[in-house]
């Protein structure tokens, strides 16, 4: 008699620790910065790596790896570089503005965690192959929502204000759109790259790491 498939393979207490972690996050991100912060794709990869730790679900873990592992390990570098004085994409310069809240700039570690964490659970789960098609869709829905109905850059609201340019849809910088190529155009590229260049070496790289599907 097989009873792998109910017998737990995530520590409750990971489970917990992870949940009260959100149940901090949610509010706070909510009051500072309002509901649509969280249609960043590392916000939805938090919600989907939740939902996925309770249910022990492969494809809800393997989606946010597939889509954020390249990103928040280049945020890992960049903080650290950061951290030692130096300049590397600038992409964590926020975490060292002693202007913000150091509360709220410790809420922010999620992004140098999360990526171990997500490598931890797929290896305890196994990698679906379904989450590149599954990732990219979403990414792509939210990519024309950031475009279509949400703020472009601004240089108020790159100051922390609100959320703009939400998912770099305008351009790599939130206080001025892109100005070299038609925005459509910029879109449509920027969604082509996040596909060729950040989910699918991810996906391959899991598959190989990780070749066995296990039943979730």
């Amino acid at each position: 008699m097989n009873t792998s498939a109910s017998t737990p393979r995530i520590p409750l207490t990971l489970k917990l620790a992870y949940t009260a972690f959100l149940a901090v996050l949610v509010p706070v991100y909510w009051l500072k910065y309002g509901p649509t912060n969280f249609l960043y794709f590392c916000d939805l990869a938090l919600f989907l790596t939740l939902a996925g730790i309770w249910t022990e679900n492969r494809l809800l873990i393997s989606m946010p790896a597939v889509g954020i592992l390249i990103p928040q390990v280049l945020w890992c570098v960049d903080f650290v570089v950061q951290a030692t004085g130096h300049k590397f994409t600038g992409m964590t310069a926020y975490m060292f503005n002693t202007e913000r809240p150091i509360f709220l700039r410790g809420l922010s570690f999620f992004h140098g965690w999360l990526p171990f964490l997500l490598v931890f659970l797929v290896s305890r789960l196994g990698y679906d192959r379904r989450a590149l098609p599954a990732w990219t869709g979403l990414a792509w829905t939210v990519c024309l929502i950031s475009y279509f109905f949400l703020p472009g850059p601004s240089v108020a609201n790159a100051a922390g204000a609100a959320p703009c340019n939400v998912n770099y849809v305008w351009g790599l910088d939130d206080s001025a759109a892109q100005s070299c190529v038609p925005s459509g155009v910029y879109l449509a590229g920027w969604m082509l790259a996040l596909l060729s260049v950040l989910y699918i070496p991810t996906h391959f790289a899991l598959r190989k790491l990780f070749p066995q599907e296990r039943m979730a």
